[in-house]
């Protein structure tokens, strides 16, 4: 019998063939790699003595401190602890 070369209804004739594209190099599904990344993210930024902050603000604020954040050539949430930082210091 033989293959052709396009033929890939048989995959077992095709098993060690390379295949194109990026190898799988994590034996973990995409979900479980997302906890594991985020799980060491926090532990990473608890080593560095910080601490996690969560809060919901409308869309316009959103903008808003994005817009201040990117005129002030800063990421947001360098932005939110500079004024948090200001408005404490007062």
């Amino acid at each position: 019998m033989a293959k052709i070369a396009t033929d890939r209804t048989t995959i077992d004739l095709f098993a060690q063939d390379k295949r194109p594209g990026r190898p799988k190099t994590n034996p973990l599904p995409r979900a479980e790699q997302l906890k594991l990344n985020k799980r060491n993210q926090i532990k990473r930024d608890r080593s560095k003595g910080l601490k996690r902050i969560e809060f919901k603000v409308s869309d316009q604020l959103y903008e808003q401190l994005s817009q201040h954040a990117s005129d002030a050539q800063m990421t947001r949430s360098a932005y939110i602890e500079h004024i948090l930082t200001q408005m404490l210091t007062r």
